[in-house]
């Protein structure tokens, strides 16, 4: 079968790697207080660890590994929204927009791993 006729795939691999590099976009943005230090780096941190829990999970050698690897990748993915929610809050306005939608997309990857872990029992 062609590539072009293949009907388009969901690749959660490329969601969370632009969960991620978006993330990372928008943190160069912010403002460099002491507190946005901080958070930003977490934030990083636990983006990243989204992305690459989430390769491992679909290199894992076991179904006990893969979840193992889905539950982190669902905690790295809160932890996303906390380091966002503190960003949002206490940052001007002007950043607030555009932190709501990368939180919004945490909270959506949370409940895809979530939902992974449900229907993989």
């Amino acid at each position: 079968m062609k590539e072009n006729s293949e009907s388009p795939r969901y690749d959660l691999e490329e969601r969370t790697f632009q969960f991620a590099k978006n993330t990372t976009g928008f943190c160069k943005k912010l403002p460099k207080t002491i507190s946005n230090i901080e958070y930003i780096k977490q934030l990083i941190k636990a983006s990243g660890s989204v992305a690459s829990n989430y390769i491992e999970a679909n290199e894992s050698l076991s179904k006990k590994d893969f979840k193992m690897r889905i539950k982190i990748c669902r905690k790295e993915a809160k932890e996303s929204t906390l380091w966002l929610r503190l960003i949002i809050e206490t940052n001007e306005s002007k950043n607030q927009q555009e932190g709501r939608k990368h939180l919004q997309e945490a909270t959506e990857l949370k409940k895809i791993f979530s939902s992974i872990l449900n229907n993989s029992k």
